[in-house]
């Protein structure tokens, strides 16, 4: 599997030694994005980077059965971090690994091997995918009794507003610091929409970097917001009335051959190649297939809905915020990408990215044919013809996971180990949500009826 710019094991021992390293966290994730760790003493590492360390399978999500439970972790050298929370004798390190079955083949369940492979068929093509995610989130106060629910948010400001409190404007120095520790690149931070809503924009680059940029920052903002007294949620829509969060991911393909941008044509009225009109066309063809890997909650259609700024029509545009798709103004031609705004940050990027490139290499295989773009804002637009011409997104969880089977590209994507077990984990999730009876239910029924 390819890394980036890694370590040999002995530059990587010799850093460790250098900088005092106590202990080593290994890092993956399971098939939901949940990241697993164990913590081994440096002392081990010599032996984990040249044999592997060995874990039950059986005991991750969406992993193995238990006949077939025996895997081992292989360190990335690539992803070495030193975690700054931690000092002297606490002096630990992050290494995020690969999955291994015994016979020394990577584990098809191991949803990073899955985006390398993926990534691998775009190379073969002559491509090259890059991605760069915008993740939203909540910063929820904990109640008296130390508790989130119902969520409070941390503050009332609006888009773009100025840090109005010690705590954030801490928070995001902290942020930025703890960040660079870990070698991603923040573009920028900013509020957004919702009270006690912000963006993170990660910086583009190879997706497999931004896949694990984007698990790690999770992890991390999690652990800064409890240092402040604070709860950071990547739930998709948390509160009712407000816009949710979303995963806007900017896509790039750029020809493995000279690093050129294959998405950029000046001489198009959009701005648009061939190759990249195939590859939105790809996504548009399989934007419901994909739906229940990147909105993959029952909460994420509570956000997927009219009047909150998240979209709900497939479509495409260059100016549209409510399109599907959207087309960024590029600065220069070598600039263009085209962005995603169905993503959520509750999704398993690795997952993520593997079927949007999936489906947008599906799109240039088959030279699709992309629809005519959408330049007015569909939410409130009044034409019933237009409304009638374009497709949308499911509406829940359940039909996702219908229209998810249905889609043999997807499948074959991710291949049979871990598309099944989603479904099986899915629809596991869309019951026990059916057979709960909320507190909406109660109000509005169980004083008439």
């Amino acid at each position: 599997m390819p890394t980036l710019l890694p370590f040999s094991n002995k530059e990587l021992l010799a850093l460790v030694a250098e900088r005092k390293i106590q202990f080593i966290d290994l890092q993956f994730t399971d098939v939901g994005g949940a990241v697993k760790n164990v913590t081994i003493p440096t002392k081990e590492l010599e032996t984990t980077l040249s044999h592997g360390i060995w874990f039950d399978g059986s005991c991750i999500e969406g992993y193995a059965r238990t006949a077939e439970s025996d895997m081992y972790l292989v360190p990335d050298t690539a992803t070495f971090a030193v975690l700054p929370w931690l000092k002297d004798n606490e002096m630990t390190a992050r290494l995020i690994c690969n999955v291994y079955t015994p016979d020394g083949q990577p584990f098809l369940g191991d949803p990073r091997a899955v985006l390398a492979r993926m990534m691998n068929e775009a190379e073969k093509m002559g491509f090259v995918y890059n991605t760069g995610p915008e993740l939203e989130f909540f910063l929820l106060k904990p109640n008296a009794q130390g508790g989130v629910i119902p969520p409070q948010p941390h503050d009332s400001a609006s888009y773009f507003d100025m840090p109005t409190d010690m705590i954030a404007t801490d928070l995001w120095r902290q942020a930025a610091e703890t960040l660079s520790a870990f070698g991603i690149e923040a573009e920028a931070m900013h509020h957004e929409v919702a009270k006690g809503q912000y963006e993170i924009d990660l910086r583009y680059a190879n997706s497999l970097k931004t896949a694990d940029d984007a698990v790690t920052f999770r992890v991390v903002m999690k652990r800064l917001a409890q240092q402040k007294g604070l709860y950071a949620s990547f739930m998709p829509k948390p509160l009712r009335g407000l816009p949710g969060s979303g995963m806007h991911v900017h896509q790039g393909l750029n020809y493995k051959a000279n690093g050129g941008n294959a998405l950029s044509d000046p001489g198009d009225s959009h701005g648009l190649s061939k190759i990249a009109k195939h590859f939105i066309a790809g996504q548009l063809a399989h934007a419901r297939g994909m739906c229940a890997v990147l909105a993959p909650l029952v909460n994420s259609y509570k956000r997927l809905v009219v009047g909150y700024e998240a979209p709900v029509n497939i479509s495409w545009g260059r100016i549209n915020q409510s399109a599907l798709i959207r087309i960024p103004r590029a600065h220069t031609p070598e600039s263009t990408r085209i962005e995603l705004r169905c993503p959520d940050p509750s999704c398993n990027p690795y997952l993520a990215f593997t079927v949007m490139l999936a489906s947008g290499l599906d799109g240039i295989r088959r030279k699709l044919e992309v629809p005519e773009a959408s330049e007015e804002n569909i939410y409130i637009s009044n034409d019933p013809k237009k409304k009638s011409n374009l497709h949308i997104l499911p509406g829940s969880l359940d039909e996702a996971i219908s229209e998810f089977e249905k889609d043999a590209v997807i499948r074959e994507a991710l291949g049979a180990h871990i598309f099944e077990r989603f479904i099986s984990a899915k629809r596991l999730e869309w019951e026990d949500y059916r057979l709960e009876v909320t507190p909406w239910e109660l109000e509005k029924y169980l004083p008439t009826y």
